[in-house]
């Protein structure tokens, strides 16, 4: 019998053969994923991975209404320096107070700004800021006029740095919702010809401005800061509707800032180019208050009806002023002017500045000793320190 045909040896060959290939099979286990991440072995794949592209930078150019309308006007919003003396007789201390203006006009070597009233009151010195492509430049300015009651002003600068003239528009065809852009200086130079947007809130909101007059204004919830009054409200054409002038800064309170209407300004600035103030119409009367300000017992010694709820007090009557004229006295209570009820002086006030003329004549309903009464008077023209 041969050696391949010995059960025995059979047997023991093939028990050697199970022990190898188990022991092979430890040993791939054991040592492939040192192959794998040696590179010895590599793994198919069937994912095809996208090839890298170079990265790009793309430069987006806007052009909408808002920035060509920002670029047309912007260079004609100035800085107006106020510089004002402060402390005793002996000292030379002086107080900076930063505002906004408007370039408007330029002409004969000169050019014109328009700002706030309040900007350059009592101002020893005014100067304007003019932003140029290499640095600001200061000129000095001198007022031409202006009018406490419309919270106006105009100045004159040389034209040597004006570039810009800006173009007024047309406040009475505002409407709600439209776009509006405030430029001026918020907090001083720092932030010279800052621009924000928002809408009209209101194109006609009637507001009492000052002690003098309740007039209208532009509401808006453009972003209008202390420096930006006497900067300009623009619509998206890039024309001045407004000019800023105040906001309400309450606490909680926000996006409530409002402007002149270029409408109303256009002739208050023409009366102070050429007068250096605004003519008005004055009846030359002083007043102790209001009607609905006196207490029951003040109210029963004027006798005037319970019923009667508005009017104004006369204090004192001018000496040949259209009052005398037309016979008022001391203790009248006027009630109502051509027929339209007035509660207050400022009522009273807002009437004769924008419903009348130096030279009208009007009719005046008053109380006297509880009898109701009417007269006639032409209206004067207001002495120049009235209102200053």
């Amino acid at each position: 019998m041969g050696f391949y045909n010995n059960p025995e040896r059979r047997s023991s060959g093939l028990g050697i053969a199970i022990i190898s290939a188990i022991i092979g099979g430890l040993i791939v286990l054991l040592f492939t994923p040192l192959f794998i991440r040696s590179g010895v072995i590599q793994l198919p794949t069937n994912q095809t991975q996208a090839p890298t592209a170079p990265t790009k930078v793309t430069t987006v150019k806007v052009n909408s209404n808002i920035t060509q309308a920002v670029e047309k006007v912007r260079p004609a919003v100035v800085g107006v320096e106020s510089i004002r003396k402060t402390g005793g007789f002996f000292t030379n201390e002086e107080e900076r107070e930063s505002g906004s203006g408007i370039i408007f006009e330029k002409r004969n070597g000169k050019a014109l700004v328009v700002t706030n009233h309040h900007v350059i009151e009592k101002a020893r010195d005014v100067r304007v800021v003019i932003s140029t492509k290499d640095e600001p430049k200061t000129v000095p300015a001198k007022i031409l006029g202006k009018d406490k009651i419309t919270d106006l002003a105009v100045l004159e600068i040389d034209d040597q740095y004006v570039t810009t003239v800006a173009e007024f528009g047309n406040s009475d065809v505002l409407k709600a919702g439209e776009p509006a852009i405030a430029i001026g200086n918020p907090l001083g130079f720092t932030f010279s010809q800052s621009v924000t947007v928002g809408v009209i809130s209101s194109p006609k909101r009637t507001f009492q401005a000052n002690e003098y007059i309740s007039t209208e204004v532009i509401q808006t919830d453009a972003a209008i800061n202390p420096g930006n009054s006497g900067g300009a409200l623009v619509n998206v054409a890039g024309q001045v509707i407004g000019i800023n002038t105040l906001k309400i800064a309450e606490r909680g309170v926000e996006g409530l800032g409002f402007a002149i209407p270029i409408n109303h300004a256009r002739p208050i600035i023409q009366d102070l180019i050429k007068k250096g103030r605004v003519p008005r119409p004055y009846i030359g009367v002083s007043f102790l208050g209001n009607l609905y300000q006196f207490s029951d017992l003040e109210l029963a010694e004027l006798k005037v009806p319970d019923n009667i709820t508005g009017g104004i007090v006369i204090e004192s009557v001018e000496a040949n002023s259209p009052a005398a004229k037309a016979g008022l006295q001391y203790l009248d209570v006027i009630v109502a002017i051509n027929g339209k009820a007035v509660n207050s002086v400022v009522d009273l006030r807002s009437y004769l500045y924008s419903k009348t003329q130096i030279g009208s004549k009007i009719e005046l309903t008053f109380y006297r000793d509880g009898k109701k009464q009417k007269t006639h008077l032409v209206l004067a023209e207001a002495p120049p320190n009235l209102t200053e």
